[in-house]
């Protein structure tokens, strides 16, 4: 219940925060780095910051916070929840190293189902 509760948390404020291209993949079949991957891309390295601390603000005020956090200076972020490694890109850097394509493995989250839910919820 509570990587349903971060995965909620962050998915919706990227997604208030104008994050593009947002998914959320099970991975935890697949490797023990953890058992949820979230990915975004953010128009440019300013707006990468801006949604890490979106995300970071929310978590944080839900009562989680961030086990690790790498690339502040950077077109990546990466906040480590234990659990659920949310990945902030600039477009160029994700389709660099592409994460989605190498964990289409995992099975993908239906994201539409928990921002209508947190729709309902105001």
């Amino acid at each position: 219940m509570k990587l349903n509760k971060i995965i909620e948390t962050a998915v919706n404020a990227l997604n208030d925060k104008k994050a593009m291209n947002i998914s959320a993949i099970q991975v935890g079949t697949l490797t023990v780095i953890a058992d949820y991957f979230i990915i975004a891309t953010a128009t440019s390295s300013t707006h990468v910051r801006a949604l890490a601390d979106a995300v970071e603000e929310k978590l944080s005020k839900a009562g989680f916070e961030p086990n690790h956090v790498e690339g502040k200076a950077t077109g990546w972020i990466l906040l480590d929840y234990l659990g659920v490694v949310i990945h902030i890109f600039t477009r160029d850097t994700r389709d660099y190293y592409n994460l989605d394509r190498m964990w289409d493995d995992g099975t993908k989250l239906d994201l539409d189902e928990i921002l209508t839910s947190a729709r309902e919820e105001d």
